[in-house]
């Protein structure tokens, strides 16, 4: 009994002596860890600096200079405002960014939540691997494996004409080189990148709180529209105002298909920066800023609905 106590007397003495020296580290920190943590943050300081400040700075100020004398002048942004081909190019912009984020946040939604029940991890696990590769492949790679599947004379267009005699182009009126086929374009990156983003909130929701419903007679309807479509509702608006604004800022993949037959904003900036008649870099830099400015709308949104998230997963 004696040694049993003996026993029991050092290793609580161990316990308090562990406690006591950990709670004296954080006063033991030295200068060296804390400047080598922030050397470390340095590099991507400096990327966001030079690739991302800078940038931006200098769009804002050659927005407000005359391209031809250098004056300071608002007539970029006056142009810009009163020509109704660049007014109905941030239209044409935010309609297909709209539309390309919801229909990606509702399709995407179902199959994150169908993919979050699926119980074959290797299926789970490869479909999440797909999403990840899809999510990304965007451009020109984009643009071309969609005219070769649905162009005019792309594989599945000629399938569906000797198989089953649909003409989607003179019968249906499809085009891939219109709105709606760069709708249909945009939401193939547009659904995996949802999927990626809501797969997290959905884990999140714990069990806990489905059999706490149903031991008080909630159904599976009164379930999702009382608590889990309440708690989700900041992650879902966070995620399509992500969606938002990389369909608002994608230009490879809408300028390699489309190019001059659908009129929207990063093409037209490359067409008023790069172009041989219409060149005018002033009003390309103001259609920039305006860019910037519903982007930035875009990511404020996306930050608010975040702070609500952090609060019921307790961060």
């Amino acid at each position: 009994m004696q040694l049993r106590a003996a026993i029991g007397t050092a290793d609580s003495a161990t316990t308090l002596n562990q406690s006591a020296v950990k709670t004296r580290r954080p006063r033991g920190i030295n200068w060296s860890y804390a400047i080598t943590s922030w050397l470390g943050f340095v590099p991507f300081l400096l990327f966001c600096l030079l690739f991302e400040i800078l940038p931006a700075v200098m769009i804002i100020q050659s927005s407000f200079v005359d391209s031809t004398t250098g004056a300071l002048t608002l007539h970029n942004y006056s142009n810009m405002l009163s020509q109704a081909g660049n007014v109905h190019a941030f239209q044409n912009s935010i309609s297909l960014s709209v539309v390309t984020a919801l229909l990606g946040a509702f399709f995407g939604f179902l199959a994150a939540y169908g993919l979050n029940n699926l119980r074959t991890n290797w299926l789970r696990n490869l479909i999440i691997s797909y999403s990840s590769i899809a999510a990304n492949f965007a451009g020109v790679p984009l643009a071309f494996a969609f005219v070769s599947t649905l162009g005019v004379t792309g594989f599945v267009t000629v399938l569906l004409l000797r198989w089953f005699h649909i003409d989607l182009y003179n019968g249906l009126n499809f085009s891939l080189y219109t709105f709606w086929g760069l709708v249909l374009v945009y939401t193939y990156f547009q659904l995996p990148l949802m999927i990626l983003i809501t797969l997290p909130a959905l884990n999140a929701l714990r069990p806990e709180w489905r059999e706490a419903a149903t031991n008080l007679g909630a159904s599976n309807f009164t379930y999702w529209r009382r608590i889990a479509l309440p708690i989700l509702l900041p992650s879902l608006v966070a995620a399509t105002m992500l969606l938002f604004a990389n369909s608002f800022g994608a230009f490879a993949t809408a300028y390699a298909l489309a190019q001059g037959s659908i009129n929207i904003v990063p093409i037209l900036i490359a067409f008023v920066v790069n172009g041989n008649v219409n060149l005018d870099p002033g009003l390309g830099n103001a259609l920039a800023v305006g860019m910037i400015v519903v982007l930035l709308i875009a990511v404020s949104l996306y930050t608010a609905m975040l702070r609500r998230v952090s609060k019921w997963q307790g961060r």
